[in-house]
């Protein structure tokens, strides 16, 4: 079963892409990520001894910090949003 469906993925580009097509925009990727962080979570803290999906997971958040960097050197305004959005960097 996949972690989100076609249906979902279109509704995340479109709510922060600024469309559904948009599947290349930094918005977009990073709360995509950060869905997918989150949910991998959740089973992280079932279970505690998958080291494996703890190593995809730091994977994912290395590569969402890299994003944000990315967006925040080139648009610092649009980052600012997306921070406030998504509950980033409390």
């Amino acid at each position: 079963m996949p972690y989100l469906t076609k249906e979902k993925k279109a509704k995340f580009f479109a709510d922060f892409g600024g469309n559904a097509a948009n599947t290349g925009s930094i918005e977009g990727q990073i709360a995509l990520l950060t869905e997918r962080i989150s949910q991998i979570s959740k089973h992280l803290q079932a279970n505690k001894k998958d080291f494996s999906t703890h190593r995809g997971l730091m994977q994912m958040v290395g590569k969402r910090k890299r994003l944000l960097t990315y967006l925040s050197k080139h648009n610092l305004q649009g980052y600012r949003q997306l921070i406030e959005k998504l509950g980033l960097r409390k």
